[in-house]
């Protein structure tokens, strides 16, 4: 069995050799779009062979086979004319005239994607390398998607890219809790490469797809958001490895719409998501949200519009950090509307560390119902597991840390990991969410001088940071 993981290496390595390509991301995404095309192509061929009357949305010039596969085929100045002077102009004005969504979102793709390769030699000993996966073979296809999370992993290391990615530990476990079932329509508005996305299909397809006929409705009510150009391409990707053949993903902000015009239509069952925090919004975006909402803070921008795009009855699951359990004015206000109009029935703290090195924010697991008021709240720690002080990148959250809580939910108690609050305290309390532990007694610790240093250095940040998010809040107002 080859393995795919030495070959994405061995072709890191040869790109590293092309003088075009500085640095992880360029690397990246270099490798996005060309294994978008492998796969769209081997998806394409497969189709071809199940429906007489499939054709691809890539004209026949185009697809990678007619260019890419053969190994003795273009190569050189003539390889390297081609993708800049046919290839890449040719996806990027291709005709969508006859609405068909493929060929959007291939042209959507290729208008923000570069060639960023100088060397067309180069170019053909990574083709060779790609030439020897094939993404229509159950095993290539299954060991790929952890290469996919690899590369994410790359991509994070790579720069600002840290809200791409969510441990699939917790995907897996929020999608679980959440289950989606055939014919609810699954909406993430944030929806990065796909992760949410990719297990709610898995979710459904275990207990519900019995036959083709199953994957038309499958693929018309999972929906996605994303506005940056790489994780919405790799996104694409995802699902079309996923099985969607026409993935219903926009390449759109989905903060940059009216609030007020999101009606019954637009209406959804269910919300996996982990929005981007810490993060401003693009100029005049809060001007869509009603004035008693508006922030530049995403976090609690996006908090508002999943409550808005669920049904009576909807479920969410979603990630919040810290900073959106609490703080008083806007925020508070929010939060408010959010325990009024929607059963916030669980709070899961996760230790800081989960989403290390990319970002060591404390964030939040947070189960809601949308259509009653919250009466209560149930919050669960989670701990770290026994001799470990950290997550870290080579050794991040795993799934089976959530079994005790699995078997906690259906029979809530109250225990050192749990405790329940009443809304009349958080009302009493300006409904400030973040709610300590009260089985757990703050114990004096000594620590050494570099450990006060590094605290004293991370409160100079946080103060930092409060500064800017104060000034620009007083300058909006």
């Amino acid at each position: 069995m080859k393995n795919i993981g030495n070959i994405i290496k061995t072709l890191q390595n040869i790109m590293r050799k092309d003088q075009g390509v500085s640095g992880d991301a360029q690397r990246i995404e270099q490798l996005g779009w060309l294994i978008t095309l492998k796969i769209i192509d081997d998806k394409d061929i497969e189709l071809e062979l199940l429906k007489d009357s499939y054709k691809s949305s890539i004209p026949s010039k185009l697809q990678w086979r007619n260019w890419a596969a053969d190994p003795e085929g273009l190569t050189g100045d003539k390889l390297k004319e081609f993708i800049d002077r046919e290839l890449f102009p040719g996806l990027e004005n291709l005709n969508v005239s006859s609405g068909n969504k493929r060929t959007l979102l291939i042209r959507e793709i290729f208008e923000g994607t570069n060639n960023y390769m100088k060397n067309g030699t180069i170019i053909r000993q990574v083709l060779n390398q790609l030439n020897q996966i094939d993404f229509n073979a159950s095993e290539d296809r299954h060991l790929f998607g952890d290469i996919y999370e690899t590369i994410l992993k790359d991509l994070q290391s790579a720069g600002n890219y840290g809200e791409f990615y969510t441990p699939r530990a917790i995907t897996e476990f929020m999608t679980e809790i959440i289950n989606p079932r055939l014919g609810e329509k699954v909406l993430d508005p944030a929806c990065g490469t796909g992760g949410f996305l990719t297990s709610a299909i898995e979710n459904i397809r275990k207990q519900d797809v019995k036959g083709v006929e199953d994957l038309k409705p499958l693929e018309s009510t999972i929906h996605g958001m994303e506005f940056k150009p790489l994780p919405f391409m790799l996104c694409v990707t995802n699902l079309i490895l996923h099985d969607i053949e026409i993935p219903n993903i926009d390449y759109t902000d989905s903060l940059n719409r009216e609030y007020t015009s999101i009606g019954t239509k637009d209406r959804v069952d269910v919300i996996l998501a982990n929005p981007p925090f810490g993060a401003s919004v693009t100029d005049g975006v809060q001007t869509n949200f009603p004035l008693n909402y508006r922030t530049t803070e995403s976090a609690d921008l996006f908090l508002l519009l999943m409550i808005r795009y669920l049904n009576n009855g909807g479920r969410a699951a979603i990630v919040l950090p810290d900073g959106s359990l609490t703080g008083d004015g806007v925020k508070a206000r929010i939060r408010q509307h959010w325990l009024e109009s929607c059963n916030l029935h669980t709070i899961v703290r996760l230790p800081n560390s989960v989403f290390q090195p990319y970002a060591s924010v404390a964030t939040n697991l947070l189960f809601f119902t949308k259509g009653e008021p919250t009466k209560e709240i149930w919050y669960w720690e989670h701990k770290l597991p026994e001799g470990v002080k950290a997550y870290s990148k080579t050794k991040s959250i795993r799934k089976d840390e959530f079994e005790s809580l699995k078997k906690w939910w259906k029979k809530r108690k109250e225990n050192e990991q749990a405790w329940k609050v009443p809304i009349k305290t958080l009302q009493e309390n300006g409904f400030n969410l973040d709610i300590k532990n009260p089985h757990i007694k703050e114990e004096e610790k000594t620590y050494t001088s570099k450990e006060l240093l590094d605290l004293l250095h991370e409160s100079f940040q946080k103060s930092d940071e409060l500064l800017i998010q104060l000034k620009k809040e007083l300058i909006n107002e």
